[in-house]
């Protein structure tokens, strides 16, 4: 017999992350997309919630719940507006460099004087996404960040964390995905380093909880689409009938559904790996490719249902489309999720098995 429960704190934590996305984040998607910020008093109670700090060590003053809890609150966050959710998280996956390679005295220094400012923001940003020449100090630049604000950004590159919270020059962009949490592209120009944090088996890891970080936002997302359209399809009629009972959208719509739950069982399953250490790495990289390769499905057949609908702001789903796809370029994109899994696999040198993916030496 198998048991698909989380137990019941972590069922407690996801739905009141839940609950905050649908009375918070749903009712003021529009508003929070428009003004590229989330407003004052949504964050005064995200942050009652306390939920920034899922993840820190208890020593630090967080719930030190893992990496299980994280996805599952940023799936709830994320159906009810993506680019709110990454506002709303000072820290993001920003903390996993500092956590992992520079341990509790790196946070304590970095990232816990931002959990006590509003508003601010600290950015991930994975070397592949980012032209940065590193040396004594960082010049060059990262064409797209979703904020309009860096109060700490920390570069993820080879085997090594890299800290610069000075000399970052702020360009604002319009954006596609995520706009309430902003975009910019950020030009660094002999951008002093105030830390450096060495480690391969340390970057390794906080590169794949930065990727399931990313995966359940999309998840999340590709969850939200899905339902939505469903709704749609169900409401909508043509020639006498909800266009939901035509039977080639039935089995769209079902397909749909289908590749949202496969994306979210090999997202659970890689979260629960990596806080047991068995092949965690190679799993986050397949479940953040296997959630991409979903929003290329998902994404564009949820705007096509509603059809001409799909494509006005008088309904969500091009925002669902806009959003998946932005996620799916971030940390290096497909490619380098791909890339990665199959070299964590090749140096593993035993049979490792991942779901539907077996390989063996």
């Amino acid at each position: 017999m198998f048991d698909f429960e989380f137990g019941e704190d972590l069922e407690l934590i996801a739905e009141t992350a839940k609950s905050f996305a649908t009375d918070a984040l749903l009712p003021k998607l529009r508003e929070h997309e428009s003004a590229r910020a989330v407003d004052a008093t949504v964050r005064a109670s995200y942050a009652e919630m306390g939920l920034a700090g899922l993840e820190l060590p208890e020593s630090l003053g967080g719930a030190d719940l893992g990496a299980l809890a994280r996805v599952l609150v940023n799936e709830e966050l994320a159906a009810g507006d993506a680019g709110a959710a990454l506002a709303l998280d000072p820290l993001g996956p920003a903390l996993y460099p500092l956590l992992e390679i520079g341990g509790e005295d790196a946070v304590r220094e970095f990232a816990l004087p931002l959990l006590e400012t509003d508003a601010a923001r600290a950015i991930f940003v994975d070397a592949a996404d980012a032209e940065l020449e590193v040396g004594t100090t960082i010049s060059g630049s990262v064409p797209w960040v979703p904020s309009d604000r860096v109060d700490l950004l920390v570069l993820l590159r080879d085997d090594e964390a890299i800290v610069v919270r000075d000399g970052i020059e702020i360009q604002e962009l319009r954006g596609s995905g995520m706009r309430a949490a902003g975009a910019s592209e950020l030009t660094l120009t002999g951008a002093p380093i105030a830390a450096r944090f060495e480690g391969r088996a340390e970057a390794a890891r906080a590169r794949a909880r930065a990727r399931l970080y990313v995966a359940s936002l999309l998840v999340g997302v590709l969850r939200q689409a899905a339902d939505f359209s469903r709704e749609y399809a169900i409401e909508r009629e043509a020639f006498g009938r909800p266009i939901a009972h035509h039977q080639g959208l039935t089995f769209l719509i079902v397909d749909m559904l289908a590749a949202v739950d496969g994306a979210r069982v090999l997202l659970h399953e890689a979260a629960w790996r990596l806080e047991c250490a068995a092949a965690g790495e190679p799993a986050a990289a397949m479940a953040f490719a296997e959630a991409i390769e979903t929003s290329t499905f998902v994404g564009p057949n949820a705007v096509q249902i509603l059809g001409g609908h799909g494509f006005m702001q008088d309904y969500p789903v091009e925002k669902y489309m806009r959003e998946a796809r932005a996620l799916g370029l971030s940390i290096g994109g497909l490619d380098a999720a791909r890339e990665d899994a199959w070299t964590a696999l090749a140096d593993a040198g035993s049979h490792v098995q991942l779901s539907h993916l077996e390989v063996a030496p």
